[in-house]
C-alpha cells in the first residue's frame, strides 16, 4: 500500500447523500449483485438513509457510476458493503479508488477493523490492505430472514 489508488480523470467521489441517484443504486444492486438481488427499493432507501454513502460520478454528465456505503459507528467499527461499479466502466480503477476512498475517509476515525464479506473480489480489497480473518472461528452471525 504505497500510493493510494486515485480516480480516472473526469470522475469525482461524493459523501454528499444528496447526490445519489437511489433509483440507479436499487436497480444495480436488486438485478445484479449477488448479495442484494431482489431488495426492495424501501429497504435500499433505509439502508442509504441509515448509512456514510459514498458516489463516484462522471464529472461532464453528473452520471453516477459507482456506489459504496459504510455501516459505522465512526469509534470502533465499520462494515463496508454494497459497493458496486457500473459495468460500463468496469476495469478503469473506478473502485478500487472508490474502495480507497473509503478508507482514507474513515482512518481518522482510529477505528479497530473495517469488516467486507465479499464472494468474487479478494484480489481488489487485498490491494488495499484488507485480509482474509485471522480468526473466523470468532466470529458468528444471527441470520434472520
Amino acid at each position: 500500500m504505497t500510493d493510494t489508488p486515485r480516480l480516472p480523470e473526469g470522475y469525482e467521489i461524493s459523501t454528499d447523500t444528496a447526490r445519489i441517484d437511489a433509483e440507479r443504486v436499487h436497480r444495480w444492486l436488486s438485478t445484479d449483485a449477488y448479495w442484494a438481488l431482489g431488495r426492495s427499493r424501501e429497504k435500499q432507501d433505509r439502508a442509504i438513509e441509515g448509512s456514510l454513502n459514498f458516489g463516484v460520478h462522471d464529472m461532464l454528465s453528473g452520471e453516477q457510476v459507482a456506489y459504496a456505503r459504510v455501516i459505522t459507528d465512526r469509534a470502533t467499527f465499520a462494515w463496508l458493503c454494497d459497493v458496486y461499479v457500473d459495468p460500463s466502466v468496469r476495469g478503469k480503477g473506478i473502485g478500487t479508488a472508490l474502495v480507497a476512498a473509503v478508507r482514507e475517509e474513515l482512518r481518522p476515525c482510529g477505528l479497530k477493523r473495517i469488516m467486507l464479506a465479499t464472494h468474487d473480489a479478494h484480489g481488489v480489497y487485498a490491494k488495499l490492505g484488507f485480509r482474509p480473518l485471522e480468526r473466523p472461528d470468532h466470529w458468528m452471525a444471527l441470520v434472520q430472514e
